[in-house]
């Protein structure tokens, strides 16, 4: 964006972030100001506050500090789950390699779905081997595979996980990630590359034949948030996409709108001295390497945001940074994405996917920074009971449910959902 040289420039300090640029005057505003959002799907005054954003943070001139925004990915950039697109493509191009042992594939799982693994997939191929997923006689591994990573549970309902910290981890998506082990970072996004031609080619509401059984077979972006993601980068904001897919899945995906792999933060393998994915992942904070209960999932996504946006190392990560090191605009659609919005200083957008806690604190609206949209396609419709913020909604890392707290331990009282499609 070319300066006004003769403009004045007003040394504007950025109220709750902390980050001090030189922006033009307020007349110059006007010559350089961005449309934040087009077309239809924004809700109410949205449009406006992101509109505002962008007027407000965006530096027309020269800066000190870039703005930071970050995003999550599934449902929230995209319609449906790109992690999911890509396990269903894996199963069915047979591209999941047979561990010697399935426990070793993830630390949290049961000794119970190791069992049913083993006796579904392990005859099927060597050890290293590709299990033959996509032919008829995978069928069952596939769907073994399937039952673990879709429903946590063994197709006889068996727990397939069990122990993992629920503020920090997730084990299904983790264990995608897993699965991959013995490939390339290269490879995986091959894999993805693949799945991502297919899903964006089939129609809206196609399914596709994975084992038995069918799952869904179409992805889209959503037009308006490639719109901001594209406003923001051209106002000057740092956008960065933070998801709890694996990493070259997004970074695939992130292309499509102008993220390059660098600003991208998903779930990592460690890799072999060959560059070869391990079952194991990267640590973040007080996590090491290998240890797999530091992923980019609620506290897990402050973390790696901390990490690799802010530059906080050591233990430090996993805190509240103060203003000044944190992002002043998130965007997510659910209750993994709490824990970042919440650090956002200036905006918060949230796609209504019903999700608890999430909604609880979006509707709230503690500090009149949070905006909440309907789903761009395929929106929700009104929930018909109130969010049970006040008794249920908070999941604790035990997996103990309890009321939603505000910053001053105060109980959000139960909630109304109001912004529905």
């Amino acid at each position: 964006m070319r300066r006004n040289r003769t403009a004045t420039l007003a040394l504007i300090a950025a109220t709750g972030s902390g980050l001090l640029w030189a922006a033009p005057a307020e007349a110059d505003q006007t010559s350089c100001r961005r449309s934040a959002v087009v077309g239809p799907g924004w809700y109410g005054d949205n449009q406006a506050r992101l509109q505002q954003l962008v007027d407000r943070y965006g530096a027309c001139g020269g800066r000190r500090h870039k703005p930071v925004a970050v995003f999550d990915w599934d449902n929230t950039v995209v319609k449906n789950d790109v992690g999911d697109a890509t396990m269903y493509w894996l199963l069915r191009n047979g591209r999941i390699r047979r561990p010697a042992d399935w426990s070793a594939t993830s630390r949290f799982l049961t000794p119970a779905a190791a069992t049913a693994l083993a006796e579904a997939c392990t005859p099927l191929a060597r050890t290293g081997e590709p299990l033959p997923t996509g032919t008829p006689q995978g069928a069952g591994c596939a769907d073994e595979i399937n039952a673990v990573y879709g429903t946590a549970a063994t197709r006889t309902g068996a727990a397939a996980f069990a122990g993992w910290d629920r503020r920090t981890t997730e084990p299904s998506y983790s264990w995608l990630a897993q699965l991959t082990q013995g490939w390339t970072a290269r490879d995986v996004r091959g894999f993805a590359a693949a799945a991502r031609t297919e899903n964006l080619a089939a129609p809206i509401g196609a399914t596709q034949q994975v084992g038995t059984g069918t799952a869904t077979g179409w992805v889209r972006y959503y037009d308006q948030q490639k719109d901001l993601i594209n406003t923001l980068r051209r106002a000057g904001f740092d956008v960065w996409i933070t998801s709890a897919s694996p990493q070259p899945v997004v970074e695939v995906w992130a292309k499509g709108v102008g993220i390059d792999a660098d600003h991208v933060i998903g779930i990592r393998n460690t890799t072999t001295r060959g560059g070869k994915l391990t079952s194991r992942l990267q640590g973040c904070g007080s996590v090491p390497d290998g240890a797999d209960t530091m992923i980019t999932y609620i506290d897990g996504k402050r973390c790696w945001i901390n990490k690799e946006v802010f530059g906080v190392r050591g233990a430090d990560a996993e805190k509240v940074q103060p203003p000044a090191r944190r992002q002043v605009f998130a965007a997510g659609d659910s209750d993994t994405d709490i824990s970042f919005l919440r650090d956002a200083t200036a905006l918060r957008l949230v796609l209504n996917r019903n999700k608890n806690e999430l909604m609880c604190r979006a509707y709230e609206n503690g500090d009149g920074r949070w905006i909440v949209n309907p789903m761009f396609i395929d929106p929700k419709k009104q929930k018909t009971t109130p969010y049970p913020c006040a008794t249920t909604g908070y999941v604790d890392h035990d997996g103990t449910k309890g009321p939603v707290l505000r910053s001053d331990a105060s109980v959000i009282p139960d909630q109304t959902d109001s912004v529905y499609g």
